[in-house]
């Protein structure tokens, strides 16, 4: 299984980067921001399993970067991380959707220990997410390689195609909204996005092709789904 990757927000360099050195070392892979919004561009085009956001910050503060993060992904784990210890902010967190409140300063084993709990009670979603390989027909996806292996060879894919292929194969045989695709990958679904993925349907369409089983069917008006039969 490839390691859990977390989006950590901190504003505080040193704590960021022990935050991001510890877990490091426990095994996660941990992207580190330094404040709301770079947060937010950052989730925007990568995917991540776990978010950790500081509360006071520069920019763009940990709630409402909490809030935009759950307009995209609404079950994606997220873990407030504050100097205050105030019971309105605690509601405050929980009622836009915090997964649990940690109030500095904490230890380390503590963090964890709530991280670890959070991933178990997402564990059939963290593993689903967490798959390095997909297997649909005759092909594997090697998401962790940016790669497709089929009948007719290895082809290497862009990011985009890895990200939508992906979506697409960790829920085969089941509709994917054009909506939730293009604001889990692209970040929002405007025109210009939705004209954008269509291209890389289209592309990742021609590299299916060589095996007849299997097909990415257009649901119009809902969106698609990648199909085995």
């Amino acid at each position: 299984m490839s390691k859990i990757k977390i989006l950590l927000v901190e504003d505080d360099p040193n704590l960021g980067d022990i935050l991001k050195e510890y877990l490091g070392v426990k095994g996660f892979e941990v992207i580190l921001c330094r404040d709301g919004e770079e947060g937010w561009n950052k989730y925007k085009k990568d995917y991540f399993q776990l978010c950790l956001l500081d509360v006071m910050m520069p920019v763009k503060d940990g709630f409402t970067l909490g809030k935009e993060i759950r307009k995209v992904e609404e079950n994606i784990p997220i873990i407030y991380l504050t100097a205050k210890n105030m019971k309105e902010d605690v509601i405050k967190g929980f009622r836009i959707g915090a997964d649990d409140y940690i109030t500095k300063p904490f230890s380390m084993e503590e963090l964890l220990m709530r991280i670890n709990a959070i991933l178990r009670r997402t564990n059939s979603q963290g593993e689903k997410a967490a798959l390095k390989s997909y297997v649909f027909g005759n092909f594997t996806l090697h998401y962790d390689k940016q790669q497709l292996e089929g009948p007719e060879g290895t082809n290497k894919l862009t990011s985009k195609e890895n990200e939508l292929l992906r979506l697409l194969a960790s829920s085969l045989n089941e509709n994917v909204s054009r909506s939730f695709a293009l604001k889990q990958i692209w970040g929002d679904d405007s025109y210009f996005n939705a004209r954008s993925m269509d291209v890389y349907l289209s592309k990742i369409r021609k590299l299916l092709k060589n095996d007849g089983s299997v097909q990415i069917i257009t649901l119009h008006g809902e969106g698609f789904k990648l199909v085995v039969n």
